[in-house]
């Protein structure tokens, strides 16, 4: 039955848009085109599969509105340059991407091939090449340039670190250098290389990394663990907002330590902040081009930093091997404990340096694949160590030297190389810091991208600049952390400063990450191996975020504020997008249908667009989200000749381009899903144009035509109205007060990040936001009492204290007036009380009606009188009180009578009374409007 009613509702609509003139032509290119159309309008028109003929008026009427059926009014593609779908699937650009990295997959599988018979070792790396741990030499350079720049300066500044808080070189001795050694390179061993490239990095979410990825494979296993998950993501998101201010201020600085640039510096004590102001801004200016292209050139250069690590550390060990006792962990546990250390448990805080980078190791490993970071890490590990050894062998060698006993800032890094060398590691080590920013920046992408997809964040536009998915930018977060890192650099100044913030906030992501891996492991059934993980894990860095506590209030606290200030966005944006949720409710087609086919075919209600489209992310095909269902009938109902829902997909392919529709076997009720790849433009506008042409043509979509200009230049579709909806707390929402912050937040925050509008294309097509009301568990609100209606004149008596005036009949008079009234207002009622008592007097048995005389009386001479029936007998102003002979019989004459004589002046100065006296005898309900006097030749004063 709803079928049929929809075809017959289609029938008269396209009947009524036909008798009206509402579906046009195309614009004919000549003269013949124009005739040959006009004598078609001619013939009978074919409707509904039935031919005939118009005949009088209705073929008249038909006819007119023919006329004006002349095809478009203008070429509008003349004047616009619309975007327009190709009739290929893939660009020119595209398909020879994609024809070039076929050709390299089928050189690499014949390669491989070749090798298939040279042996196991081949055959090893046969199946390495063709599983997920992957590596190719060009992705092993981007590696080096996007995830070991930060653990890469660590050389830079641990050991000088280490030289302070001793005291000095002359403070230490054997055993204290190779205790600082043992700590280091167990430190590198057991975090770096046992915990993140072992263990976390074969934990991994599809490819992707970091503390969310780890987060997304084991929240299933329980809410509680969404706090050390949030905890820690926002503890590295703070560490990367300080990361490129430390790394590059301190290699900067460096540049005073040359002779040439020496001089500079001194003059200008600001040149320093004001060069790596501008670092910072190129380097967050130049992430919109990929990491790939970014990793490539930052590759080279680690490359050669790493090479000169390892060569000076050698260089520095001489012959003395001896050095590589402290692989012993034994001295490392003896000196932290010893009472020659006079840093204390500090000291865990300075050998935490070491493993800085361990954390973005493993937040990269989706832009690089985890086989390119397998490949490079031995390299660096060895590096790193043979450059550390280096440094303790030259404070083995000069502990005696009394040269440096009263050097400040020692740094054993520089003085381990001659001049010329420390020109070169000067420079290197500007390079490094600002690779170390960049291995930072990018890891803040893939976090943010990670919690987007586990909504603890806003959807933000997100671009893939490289064929992989995993290398992201967003440029909202890039704007952010640029102005956030430009921001500390003008708080603190200088790298010292900045320093004492440094790592606090990392040490919070360490530990963090360290309670999720055990609690996967737990649940892989691996459960020893996960107790005696947390154990060992859980103590080391314990004692690192105890160790760095000591920076708190040295500038501690602006880390930790950062991570409050981020870890609040993700809790309330969490909340309240499970508050929007929990209200959000699906129609089926047998609820939603009836009410669409009613509105199609109401013929009396205007369209409100021929096309109107609703951007969700919704992803129910078979059912309609009630938002938009009550969106269509809000207000004015949104008559339409179609209704569309459309939602976005972004697939892991580079370059799909597929759609999806469900017609709920109507005509017009589409939902669509259209799914692209992550570097396809999101020409949203576009793509919807071509799947309407693409149901008209298979006559799923009735055909629409448009005479008139449109931007977008289509006259074979009609005009297309968008929608998007956003939701509003209504005030009777059963919600408690953080909720309510949580939800007013989260649309702050949206507000502030961005629009889908700008990211689908959609700003020049005046797309319409709508509001609907969200209604979380309403309560019911106690009913209103009704009180009964107060006159006015009542209010006005007891403003003015009027006392009760009684007797009004045989013997009546005047009691209680108070001395508060006017004197005006207390001569009017006398006189009233008077003449109508004098007129009180009823024949015996006659029947007495109880009626309620009034006078109002304005300051100034005027006045006005009212009199009608009362149920209670009392009066409001006066309160007169008593029997009034009114209406019929003798009561009425006598009423007359007096009134005759109070107008002839007998009795009365008041010429208003005997308006009031004939509204009395009239009985009938006068205005509430003051009256003009029927004379004015005695006005009462005021």
């Amino acid at each position: 039955m709803v079928q049929s009613r929809r075809n017959k509702a289609s029938q008269r609509s396209e009947g009524d848009d036909q008798r009206h003139g509402n579906s046009r032509r195309h614009r004919r290119s000549d003269d013949r085109q124009a005739t040959s159309g006009r004598k078609q309008r001619r013939e009978p028109i074919e409707n509904n599969g039935q031919v005939g003929r118009r005949t009088g008026k209705a073929a008249q009427d038909a006819a007119n509105g023919a006329a004006e059926d002349e095809g478009t009014l203008l070429r509008a593609d003349t004047f616009t340059n619309a975007p327009k779908v190709s009739r290929r699937t893939l660009t020119k650009e595209e398909r020879e991407e994609l024809a070039k990295q076929e050709k390299n997959e089928r050189e690499e599988e014949h390669r491989l091939a070749e090798m298939a018979d040279k042996g196991p070792l081949a055959r090893w790396w046969i199946r390495l090449q063709r599983g997920r741990d992957k590596v190719s030499l060009g992705m092993a350079i981007v590696a080096l340039g996007v995830v070991y720049g930060d653990i890469g300066t660590s050389p830079l500044y641990t050991a000088q670190t280490f030289l302070a808080g001793q005291g000095g070189l002359g403070n230490i001795d054997r055993n204290g250098v190779l205790g600082m050694l043992s700590l280091v390179f167990w430190s590198i061993t057991l975090i770096t290389t046992v915990k993140y490239v072992l263990i976390a990095m074969r934990i991994d979410n599809n490819g992707e990394g970091g503390i969310f990825a780890l987060y997304s494979l084991i929240r299933k296993y329980g809410a509680w663990l969404a706090i050390p998950a949030m905890l820690g993501g926002a503890a590295f998101l703070a560490d990367s907002v300080l990361t490129p201010a430390v790394s590059i201020s301190s290699a900067v600085e460096g540049l005073q330590t040359i002779p040439f640039f020496a001089p500079m510096f001194k003059a200008n004590t600001n040149l320093s902040l004001a060069i790596t102001a501008v670092i910072i801004a190129l380097l967050f200016s130049v992430q919109s081009r990929g990491t790939e292209r970014i990793g490539k050139v930052f590759g080279v250069v680690v490359f050669v930093w790493f090479s000169f690590l390892a060569i000076v550390g050698i260089a520095s060990l001489g012959n003395d091997w001896s050095v590589f006792e402290a692989l012993n962990p034994v001295y490392g546990v003896k000196f932290l404990f010893s009472p020659h250390n006079l840093a204390g448990i500090a000291l865990m805080g300075t050998v935490f340096l070491s493993t800085t980078g361990a954390e973005a190791l493993y937040s990269d490993m989706g832009h690089v694949g985890r086989g390119n970071i397998y490949f490079t890490w031995p390299f660096i590990n060895i590096a790193l160590v043979v450059n550390y050894f280096g440094q303790g062998a030259w404070m083995l060698r000069n502990q005696g030297n009394k040269a440096y006993n009263d050097v400040s800032a020692l740094n054993p890094f520089f003085e381990m190389m001659n001049m010329n060398v420390r020109y070169v590691a000067v420079v290197l080590s500007v390079t490094a810091g600002i690779i170390a920013s960049q291995a930072l920046i990018t890891g803040a992408f893939t976090m943010v991208s990670e919690a987007t997809g586990i909504n603890w964040m806003p959807h933000l536009q997100v671009r893939y600049p490289a064929r992989t998915r995993g290398q992201l930018y967003i440029p909202v977060v890039n704007a952010v952390l640029c102005v956030a890192t430009l921001s500390v650099l003008a708080l603190f100044r200088d790298s010292e400063h900045i320093s004492a913030a440094y790592g606090l906030a990392l040490t919070i992501t360490m530990i963090t990450t360290t309670i999720l891996l055990a609690v996967y492991m737990w649940y892989q059934h691996h459960r020893a191996f996960a107790v005696l993980f947390c154990i060992v894990f859980l103590t080391i860095q314990t004692m690192f975020f105890v160790a760095s506590m000591a920076k708190f209030m040295h500038g501690g606290w602006f880390t930790m504020l950062l991570t409050m200030v981020i870890l609040l966005i993700m809790v309330t944006w969490n909340d309240g997008t499970k508050i929007e949720r929990s209200q959000r409710r699906h129609m089926r087609p047998s609820d939603f249908l009836p009410a669409l086919d009613k509105l199609h075919g109401d013929f009396r209600m205007p369209y409100y667009a021929d096309n109107i489209v609703y951007l969700t992310s919704d992803t129910e095909m078979s059912r309609l989200d009630t938002d938009i269902f009550f969106s269509i009938f809000a207000d004015h109902p949104k008559r339409a000749r179609a209704w569309w829902a459309i939602s976005v997909e972004t697939t892991d392919e580079p370059f799909t381009r597929e759609y999806s529709i469900e017609n709920f076997k109507t005509n017009y009720i589409f939902r669509v899903r259209i799914r692209i790849g992550f570097k396809v433009s999101q020409s949203i506008p576009a793509y919807i144009h071509q799947v309407m042409h693409d149901l008209s043509r298979t006559g799923e979509l009735p055909r629409q035509k448009s005479i008139y200009p449109k931007i977008d230049a289509d006259p074979d579709i009609g005009t297309i109205r968008y929608v998007l909806l956003h939701k509003a707390l209504m005030p009777e929402s059963n919600i408690s007060t953080r909720d309510a912050l949580s939800l007013r937040m989260k649309y702050a925050i949206r507000h502030l990040v961005g629009s889908p509008i700008k990211w689908f294309g959609l700003a020049p097509y005046n797309p319409q936001i709508e509001v609907q009301p969200l209604f979380v568990t309403t309560r019911r609100p106690p009913r209103l009492r009704r009180e009964p209606l107060r006159d006015a004149r009542r209010i006005v008596g007891e403003k003015n204290s009027v006392g009760r005036v009684t007797g009004i009949g045989v013997g009546g008079g005047i009691e209680g007036i108070t001395d508060k009234a006017s004197d005006g207002i207390a001569d009017n009622l006398a006189l009233l009380a008077k003449s109508v008592g004098a007129a009180g007097r009823v024949a015996p048995g006659a029947e007495q009606r109880v009626e309620k005389t009034s006078v109002i009386t304005k300051f100034g001479g005027r006045g006005s009188g009212t009199a009608g029936n009362e149920r209670s007998g009392a009066s409001h102003d006066g309160e007169l009180s008593g029997a009034s002979a009114a209406g019929h019989g003798a009561g009425a004459a006598a009423v007359k009578s007096t009134a005759g004589k109070s107008a002839s002046g007998e009795a009365s100065p008041d010429r208003s009374l005997p308006d009031t006296q004939a509204s009395s005898e009239s009985g009938a309900d006068q205005s509430d409007e003051p009256r003009p006097s029927v004379s004015g030749e005695a006005d009462i004063p005021a």
